[in-house]
């Protein structure tokens, strides 16, 4: 074998094993009323000034992997292995409450939207102090975009990406979902979030509610209802990528619409044959909801494709 093509093949195998073995580690926020912990993963690779992801995790229990206690999909943990691969870092982390966050939960009374806002906004300072990082990217998934688009407001950043975002306020999202019921419950439960939209508490809730409508998260739920996504995104001044599945059985195309209209600068992608937990799947609902509780099912490979994409057309022109 002659001395040029053994430099070619050095050089392929130096290129194939730029982005190999990414390093995670685990990392501290003292948030000044508990501790948050999360994963910093960074690709073993040479150069420097590599973009960063902070990856917001959506609504409930859910932990730093997109897990919750009922299923285990891992989606962004395999998100963020994929990002690596293509040479961008990723920090997720457990919300307050959640997992190995749990030593700063807040009473259920005391928590307002506006604690998880500021908690992403506290990451997003800690990882723009890094000399490491270039260009830092935020990504909200599900609830976690309207919690993104917020934390922006607080603590600038150099792109933003909604990744299966509603579109509109969550009282409608609410309202919306609750349609099928019967109208034993849907009656008292329109009529306590309207009461609620109005800034006001409902000290009476029937059992049947209580789940959803219990007294002690209510202050949580008004917080909640104060914002517009829509209106949020449209104040961001920064690269934006709307990203929706069109097999997701929790957030709609239309939600992507309404965040187009409201920044028509945006990108917007419809992901063929991805649902709300990033997987391929069909739309039909015991098959897509089986993709839930499948952690080894990897991530929608256009997913990746376009989010890096993104970040790398960012970093040049910024």
């Amino acid at each position: 074998m002659g001395k040029p093509l053994l430099s070619l093949l050095s050089l392929l195998l130096v290129t194939l094993n730029l982005f190999a073995s990414p390093t995670e580690t685990i990392q501290l926020l003292d948030t000044g009323s508990g501790i948050l912990e999360g994963s910093l993963l960074i690709p073993d690779m040479s150069q420097k000034k590599i973009p960063v992801v902070l990856l917001i995790s959506g609504s409930g229990p859910t932990d730093r992997n997109g897990n919750n206690p009922l299923m285990v999909n891992n989606s962004l943990k395999l998100l963020a292995d994929k990002l690596a691969l293509n040479g961008i870092a990723s920090l997720r982390y457990d919300k307050r409450g959640v997992a190995h966050s749990a030593r700063a939960a807040t009473y259920e009374e005391e928590l307002r939207f506006e604690h998880y806002v500021v908690d992403a906004a506290q990451w997003l300072k800690k990882l723009k102090k890094d000399n490491g990082f270039g260009h830092v990217t935020v990504i909200g998934h599900s609830e976690g975009s309207l919690v993104g688009m917020l934390a922006l407001q607080q603590q600038p950043a150099d792109a933003f990406i909604s990744l299966a975002g509603v579109g509109q306020p969550a009282d409608l999202l609410l309202k919306q979902q609750l349609k099928s019921q019967p109208n034993h419950i849907l009656t008292p439960s329109l009529a306590i979030i309207s009461s609620l939209k109005a800034g006001k508490t409902v000290a009476q809730v029937d059992p049947v509610l209580a789940p959803i409508f219990r007294p002690s998260v209510q202050p949580y739920m008004m917080s909640w209802f104060k914002y517009d996504p829509a209106i949020e995104i449209a104040r961001l001044k920064v690269p934006v990528l709307i990203l929706q599945g069109s097999t997701d059985l929790q957030v709609s195309i239309e939600d992507a619409g309404f965040l187009l209209k409201a920044q028509p600068d945006a990108e917007s992608i419809i992901i063929q044959g991805m649902n709300h937990v990033l997987k391929d799947s069909a739309i039909e609902a015991s098959v897509n909801l089986e993709t839930y509780n499948h952690p080894s099912l990897p991530v929608n490979t256009e997913l990746v494709t376009v989010i890096t994409g993104f970040i790398n057309r960012v970093n040049t022109l910024q």
